[in-house]
Parts: structure tokens; sequence; C-alpha cells
């Protein structure tokens, strides 16, 4: 049983910013999954983007809000996810600049540690972990380091 491509790829379009906001390179590659061509995807994109139905400066600034508040992650991993979903550089570096300087690194570097860690660290396995865990969310490394320290009964290495 085959699917039949939609017909119009506005209305396509439309319809899946409806459901969230996504940046001109999430939508090029939907409407290509259903079966769109470049050349009917390119009208339709530059109208979405005159009309502010796609405006890649506030899908940068609405996902960084949530990896910074929501998911709990460090400036560079927010850069990475920008980046993996389509943002540009400049906008992805001016949404992380804007955002990450509104909040305190340290406090949501503290609240993604608390997810992992109940009490205090009781053994070097377990701070190697979290500080692993604390560099693949993004935070930077010495930040993650200090923090530790304040959380361990011995001092240990990363």
């Amino acid at each position: 049983m085959t699917q039949q491509k939609p017909s119009n790829p506005y209305l396509v379009a439309l319809n899946m910013l409806a459901r969230r906001e996504l940046c001109t390179a999430q939508v090029v590659n939907r409407l290509k999954l259903k079966g769109f061509c470049d050349k009917e995807i390119e009208p339709i994109i530059e109208k979405l983007q005159q009309e502010g139905a796609i405006n890649d400066e506030r899908t940068a600034l609405e996902n960084t809000h949530r990896f910074a508040h929501v998911k709990m992650y460090g400036r560079f991993r927010a850069l990475k996810e920008l980046k993996r979903i389509g943002i540009n550089q400049k906008q992805s570096e001016a949404a992380v600049a804007h955002v990450y300087n509104e909040l305190d690194e340290q406090v949501v570097m503290s609240l993604a540690l608390a997810r992992r860690l109940k009490g205090r660290i009781d053994s070097p396995e377990q701070f190697r972990r979290l500080f692993n865990y604390l560099l693949r969310q993004g935070f930077d490394r010495g930040m993650a380091i200090s923090e530790l320290k304040t959380l361990t009964s011995e001092p240990f290495d990363a």
C-alpha cells in the first residue's frame, strides 16, 4: 500500500508549524520526506518566512530556552543541538548568548547534577561518571570539576 503525496506543500508546512516551532532546515527536510521536490519547496519556504511562520532566530531562542531550562544543558551542548537541527552558527551563538547570559549556568549545572546525585559523592568511579555526564551535558570542564569537588567527602581527580 503506497502512501499518496499530499497535494499542497504550503498546507503541509503550515500543519507542521502548527504543532511546534521548526527552523527552515527542518521544514525543508520534512517536506522532502513527504515527497516534495526543491522546486516546490523553495517558494513555500520564502512565503512562510515572509509571513513570519518560519523564523530561525525565534526557533533558536525557543530551543535554547528549552535546552537550558528543561533539559539542563550547558552552553556547549546547546550550540551542538542547535547546529544539529539546522540553525546556522551566527544565530546559534546569538541565541545561546542571550539565554545563558540571563541565567546562572552554575545553577543549571547544579540542577542537572541533582537529577543524577542524591547525597554526596563517595567514590572515584562515581566522581568520574558524574564528571563525564556533566561534560556530555555541555558544561565547562573546570566548572564541572569545582562543582563536583564541593560534593565529595574525599578529594578525587577527574
